[in-house]
């Protein structure tokens, strides 16, 4: 049986109500397993290409999502195949990954009874409505990428703890929603704001756990570009990307853009839960790295996406002909100053061609480029890529390294053969 939690762009109340039981059972990691062992189709397109040391990494299937490869069922972890790149450059709802950082999520929504709360420091606390939230202001529109902040963990050397993920937990959409600041602005806020919480409908499971909550400084929650966004390429937000509403922070990595977004809070201090003082912090220097076995003098928030690019159109190990044209591209992107540049090397870094950028969805969207190669020689060859953004910043050759496998951006090679 294929799980669908939602059937259209835009479910009734009662149609999401009603899917509550079948996406409960597919929170369940039993569940999720099951259902990729006993479908033979789920068995034989079975796993993706990246293997690490674990083994093979299974495609799972979950409610309005198509199979996706699994990196934990508990609480859900799930990354895009990286195939899917290659089809443009706005992920499909379907297709976009999932992560939760708490076991004890949402499986039911009632959409009419949702509120958003605005409290702390100021000057009127609301308790808004979805439909309160959508009728205060014109809608605005981003496209923009939402990248974990340990994508491509699974490559860092040498290892590191946490989940070993390939390069699939990131995904490009066209977000809809009202501006954080409309929503401050409404509530007003006090002269000795600091910084502003946000809470999602995700608890900790064990009274040990902490609690999942993020903070913005209040000159980036005001400065217009992080929203509350309802809509997600012109749909609903699917209900494993947060729905009914999340928080939304173009250019700065995922761990900000909270799901099933309840809570904001105006604090007149700096926040110190454990996943802003503790966790997702990297070393505090210019490469935000440190040498393998030392310890970071100091630690800060990870924050912005680094420039980044990937070859999507050959896989690792692909043989290519000879004296054939043949079409490499792929994708790029950054935290928001803009690609300018990529260039690509089919001959290991020792020559660099540049390639044709498509077209600019904003600045912090994927950006697609392409550029025709032919080989003319025989045997193995290393395919690289590398980007370069409007503030002059250009992906490093050799891989930086932090404890938290964080922030990779290293220039990626792919080996293959031309015969």
């Amino acid at each position: 049986m294929k799980f669908s939690f939602v059937e259209n762009s835009h479910p009734s109340r009662r149609r999401v109500l009603r899917d509550a039981l079948t996406l409960a059972l597919a929170a369940s990691p039993l569940a999720s397993l099951a259902k990729a062992a006993a479908e033979p189709e789920a068995a034989d397109t079975n796993a993706e290409d990246v293997t690490f040391a674990a083994g093979p990494r299974p495609l799972v299937q979950y409610p309005q999502k198509r199979p996706l490869t699994l990196v934990t069922t508990r609480p859900p972890h799930l990354e895009t195949p990286f195939p899917v790149f290659n089809d443009g450059p706005i992920t499909p709802n379907d297709a976009f990954f999932v992560r939760y950082h708490l076991a004890n999520f949402p499986t039911s929504i009632d959409p009419d009874s949702y509120r958003l709360t605005i409290k702390g420091a100021v000057d009127t606390p609301l308790s808004l409505s979805l439909a309160e939230l959508k009728a205060l202001a014109e809608p605005i529109a981003v496209v923009a990428v939402n990248q974990c902040s340990g994508n491509s963990r699974g490559f860092s050397m040498p290892r590191v703890f946490g989940a070993q993920l390939g390069h699939g937990s990131m995904g490009n959409a066209r977000w809809v929603g009202v501006s954080l600041k409309t929503v401050l602005e409404k509530a007003g806020v006090k002269n000795d704001a600091r910084q502003v919480t946000f809470r999602g409908l995700d608890k900790p499971v064990l009274p040990s756990t902490p609690e999942f909550i993020k903070a913005l400084d209040i000159s980036h929650a005001m400065d217009g570009e992080p929203m509350i966004a309802w809509s997600m390429n012109g749909t609903d937000l699917p209900f494993l990307n947060g729905y009914p509403i999340r928080l939304v922070v173009p250019g700065y990595f995922g761990t900000y853009w909270v799901k099933h977004l309840s809570e904001i809070e105006v604090v007149d201090h700096t926040y110190e839960g454990f996943f802003m003082a503790k966790g997702y912090r990297v070393p505090d220097n210019d490469c935000f790295c440190i040498a393998p076995g030392t310890t970071a003098a100091q630690t800060l928030p990870i924050a912005k996406l680094p420039v980044r690019s990937f070859i999507t159109s050959v896989k690792h190990g692909a043989v290519l002909p000879l004296n054939k044209s043949v079409e490499l591209k792929g994708i790029a992107f950054d935290g928001g100053a803009g690609v300018n540049k990529v260039e690509v090397s089919i001959d290991g870094g020792k020559n660099w061609r540049e390639a044709r950028l498509g077209q600019d969805l904003g600045r912090f969207s994927f950006r697609e480029w392409t550029l025709p190669i032919t080989f003319h020689r025989k045997g193995a060859t290393a395919l690289m890529v590398r980007a370069s953004n409007r503030a002059g910043e250009t992906q490093p050759l050799r891989a930086d390294w932090n404890p938290g496998g964080y922030r990779r951006h290293v220039v990626e090679t792919s080996h293959v053969t031309v015969a």
